[in-house]
């Protein structure tokens, strides 16, 4: 047997093995390669990709580590510092932000956070006292005294308010919603339906975080790993 057709059958085997496995059951390390059920072409939204028509400066910012929030965060900065060191227009700015693998849970409201413990099962740190937090650190606001005023700014609604195109990973999404399902007791199909009810409005899922970055890419952007 050819060293080319061993390999491709071997290959088959490992797709075969991972897609009989629940996700939880799939090391982090490779649940991007296990495919979940996923809509079919012509069912996820690419309207985003017209807000970078026209636009001088794009960047594309991959958010894979929940780092205390700071992906998020270096996606309104880069902006700010153009400005400031560049003399770039508003106007002529566009960010998209991936949040994927781990930072999936960014994209979620802060009722799934509780409802979930997501701030204490993945062991979140406040980004600024560096201390645990169940906060998701993309949501933080002055007016709740949870960071000083001037981190306003970078909080992910205000940033989609600004005109950032923030993407979410769906097969990150998928396994988070195994996980939570087995330690709430629900079935996958309930706590995929919650996942995706808690995302944070303005946030677009995507089929996958790297089919987000690639295809930001394509559409003129500069790539950056933000976490």
């Amino acid at each position: 047997m050819s060293s080319n057709r061993r390999e491709f059958i071997e290959h088959l085997g490992a797709t075969a093995m991972l897609g009989a496995l629940p996700l939880t059951a799939v090391s982090p390390l490779l649940r991007e390669f296990a495919t979940p059920s996923a809509p079919t072409q012509g069912t996820w939204d690419f309207g985003w990709t017209a807000k970078l028509k026209g636009k001088k400066h794009k960047a594309c910012l991959d958010c894979a580590e929940v780092e205390s929030g700071y992906g998020v965060w270096r996606a309104s900065f880069w902006e700010t510092q153009y400005q400031q060191a560049l003399g770039a227009k508003p106007a002529d700015l566009a960010t998209v932000l991936v949040l994927r693998h781990n930072a999936i849970v960014l994209a979620f409201q802060q009722s799934l956070w509780d409802a979930a413990s997501i701030g204490s099962n993945d062991k979140v740190t406040h980004p600024v006292t560096l201390q645990g937090t169940d906060r998701n650190p993309a949501l933080l606001s002055s007016s709740r005294n949870e960071i000083p005023a001037t981190f306003d700014a970078f909080a992910l609604p205000n940033f989609i308010s600004r005109g950032g195109i923030v993407l979410a990973c769906n097969l990150a999404l998928e396994f988070f919603a195994s996980g939570y399902a087995q330690r709430a007791n629900l079935s996958v199909d309930e706590a995929k339906r919650r996942s995706v009810a808690a995302l944070i409005p303005g946030v677009t899922l995507m089929p996958s975080g790297v089919l987000a970055c690639l295809k930001a890419q394509d559409e003129g952007c500069n790539y950056l790993k933000a976490s």
